[in-house]
């Protein structure tokens, strides 16, 4: 949704993104020890909790927009959403997924770099950047932990430029079926929350390539699609050498 304030355009936030708080605590947050928040203690803990607006976005709201005033940083505590960037030519390229844990929109300039979108349901703390700022410099492991965090993203992309820039398509859908998150129950299946066209807008492939190297692997007997989301690992040996160029 888009409301024209003077001569620029100003987005304002989806309906489903000013919900109220609902009332529960930092002390029942799923993400406690995997976000910005494990570096304070229960009594630090509370002074981030009056400063968190929790908010909910339903598939495909966004959450932030792209050239909007970094007014906000947000902890995404459920779902999985989507970053991405808009070429010149109009077409979308999607930079990430971010996962539980995961901070976005905590930048140095005046405005986002990027919009950010829900994928499933999702979930966030919302923290107004001044008063987060104010809470880093009364707390400084909470900036340590969130430069350490910003210090894996930079890893993370730099291992992204290499699966755009030099890998084939199946060992750039290999790379990215290993990159997800799984839970340790269950190692071996892969949730797919993503359409098969962010993944391919993610991979800088098209979307019957995507298709096709998945099919692949199935008939390859290197994974099996459990449910439309869900795809299990049969092979994860196979699946790790063609992440590493070793399959051919």
């Amino acid at each position: 949704m888009k409301t024209q304030l003077g001569s620029s355009n100003i987005h304002t936030l989806p309906e489903a993104g000013r919900k109220e708080r609902d009332g529960s605590g930092c002390e029942a947050c799923p993400v406690r020890e995997s976000s910005m928040c494990a570096a304070l203690s229960d009594t630090r803990l509370e002074v981030l909790d009056a400063a968190a607006s929790r908010l909910s976005f339903e598939p495909d709201e966004t959450i932030l927009f792209e050239s909007d005033p970094a007014d906000f940083a947000f902890n995404l505590t459920e779902g999985v959403a989507r970053v991405s960037k808009m070429l010149p030519d109009g077409r979308r390229q999607i930079t990430g997924f971010l996962h539980p844990g995961d901070f976005l929109g905590l930048s140095y300039q005046d405005c986002y770099a990027y919009s950010a979108e829900a994928v499933t349901p999702v979930k966030v703390c919302r923290f107004r950047k001044a008063e987060l700022n104010r809470i880093m410099r009364d707390h400084p492991d909470l900036e340590h932990r969130l430069l350490s965090m910003a210090s894996n993203e930079l890893a993370l992309a730099h291992d992204r430029m290499l699966l755009l820039g030099r890998k084939s398509a199946a060992e750039k859908v290999a790379s990215f079926l290993l990159s997800l998150p799984r839970k340790e129950e269950r190692i071996d299946e892969i949730d797919l929350p993503m359409t098969r066209g962010d993944i391919a807008d993610y991979l800088g492939l098209t979307l019957e390539t995507v298709s096709r190297t998945l099919s692949g692997f199935v008939r390859q007997q290197i994974v099996r699609n459990a449910t439309p989301r869900i795809i299990v690992v049969l092979d994860m040996a196979r699946l790790s050498a063609l992440a590493a160029g070793e399959g051919r």
